[in-house]
């Protein structure tokens, strides 16, 4: 099976003209370009995370999403996450019904916790219930994909009974995603769901997610499901070569995680510490060659079926996020494909 070679955003505020920051509604339209640079350079997914603060700008992430199928003829659709936690299950069902009828079968869905917690006061959640939320939202959700008329219930929202929702997937279904962070519960869960793996690595050397790997293959067995694709998300950035790469992902690296830092009490960052991530870590920084190899070594290490860059990190300007693009898609993945093929050939 060849590996499938995507791109997430979060949105991210970018900086503009005259050095300040773009507003919010900037930043949705350059999003919705973006998709565009990656569809016609050969991307096979777009995804957009959803947020509630300010130094995001995708809050509604599917009406993004249709913006850009209109504009789109191939590149897949999805979200990096969907926090289902804060949201209803049949609501989300039917935006991605419905994005999937008007994308001609494109829509993919990655369902979260999230990393960031601000949607569950403001959808009036308590997060004492971080735990329930997402059990109990997540097997409803698995049940409306897969079945025509559901009777449900729970803690968490009114029940349901033999409820046809509208409109229904088609004939190609909907591919769903859990995106797991790296709680040994949150594999078993998916698994538990039938659903796909989707990792969210952002530092340390890949690797170490071998274990959890280990247990979705145990956890398929034990519990008799199949074992289904698995990815894995992870930041980075292309440019013409290492140095420019690097030159233009720090400020913007140093100003995302310094900001994020302060809120949750970590250390500040130091230029050191972004190399050694860059070297040896989960930060997919470099040149098109660089970034290549370093993908396909984790797709080969870890037996992925799928790899998502997020290629915005902090405030790049919108104009080196779409070369990014272009060279992620024209140069990065052909490289990829190649450098695995040769690896299976030489086992071979």
């Amino acid at each position: 099976m060849t590996v499938e070679l995507g791109l997430d955003t979060f949105g991210d505020v970018a900086m503009g003209t005259h050095g300040r920051l773009k507003r919010p509604d900037e930043v949705l339209r350059d999003v919705v370009e973006e998709a565009v640079v990656a569809d016609q350079a050969g991307v096979d997914f777009i995804g957009l995370g959803e947020h509630h603060r300010q130094d995001f700008a995708i809050s509604a992430p599917e009406v993004v999403l249709a913006a850009i199928a209109g504009r789109t003829q191939r590149i897949r659709l999805g979200t990096a996450v969907t926090v289902l936690s804060s949201d209803d299950p049949v609501r989300v069902f039917q935006r991605f019904s419905t994005l999937n009828a008007i994308s001609n079968g494109r829509a993919e869905v990655i369902l979260g916790r999230g990393s960031f917690t601000e949607s569950y006061p403001l959808f009036g959640y308590d997060l004492a219930d971080y735990d329930t939320l997402f059990e109990e939202k997540l097997e409803l959700f698995a049940r409306l994909v897969r079945e025509k008329s559901v009777s449900w219930q729970g803690q968490t929202r009114s029940a349901l009974s033999q409820v046809e929702v509208q409109p229904p997937l088609g004939p190609e279904g909907l591919t769903v995603w859990v995106g797991v962070g790296g709680s040994p519960e949150s594999v078993v869960r998916v698994v538990r769901q039938d659903l796909q793996l989707m990792l969210a690595i952002i530092g340390g050397d890949p690797r170490r997610f071998l274990p959890y790997l280990d247990l979705y293959q145990r956890a398929c067995t034990q519990l008799e499901r199949p074992q289904r694709p698995v990815g894995v998300h992870s930041p980075g950035f292309i440019a013409a070569t290492d140095e420019a790469a690097r030159e233009i992902a720090w400020p913007a690296y140093q100003d995302m995680f310094g900001r994020i830092g302060r809120e949750r009490g970590w250390p500040p960052t130091t230029r050191e510490k972004f190399i050694a991530e860059v070297e040896h870590g989960s930060l997919y920084v470099g040149s098109p060659e660089t970034v290549a190899r370093k993908i396909a070594a984790t797709v080969r290490d870890l037996g992925l079926s799928r790899f998502d860059m997020k290629y915005t990190t902090g405030p790049i300007p919108h104009g080196a996020l779409a070369d990014c693009i272009a060279l992620y898609g024209q140069k990065v993945m052909p490289m990829v494909r190649d450098l695995l093929e040769s690896a299976g050939a030489r086992r071979v």
